[in-house]
């Protein structure tokens, strides 16, 4: 567990994004509650990580595997997403 928290890292900060916000890999998250749809139709999900060290709040983002493949990073095993490309905002709820 501990060296996919390290590549998850590595590769976030390697890539330029952020590692809170970046990461959008459904296999990262848990309690996935479809909140709503931007306008340009990507739905928005509320949820929490499963491992604490990548937050500990509720956030509002997207799952990397519905959004359009320009805006996801496969950097170390997991999917970030650049949300400077896509019409969500990442955010705690």
């Amino acid at each position: 567990a501990q060296a996919a928290k390290d590549q998850a890292w590595s590769g976030a900060i390697s890539s330029g994004i952020s590692l809170i916000g970046g990461l959008s890999d459904r296999r990262l998250k848990k309690n996935i509650k479809l909140i709503g749809k931007s306008p340009s139709g990507l739905k928005i999900y509320a949820f929490e990580y499963i491992d604490k060290f990548f937050g500990e709040h509720t956030y509002q983002g997207v799952m990397s595997d519905e959004v359009p493949n320009n805006a996801v990073v496969n950097n170390g095993g997991y999917d970030r997403v650049d949300y400077s490309k896509i019409d969500v905002e990442f955010k705690i709820l």
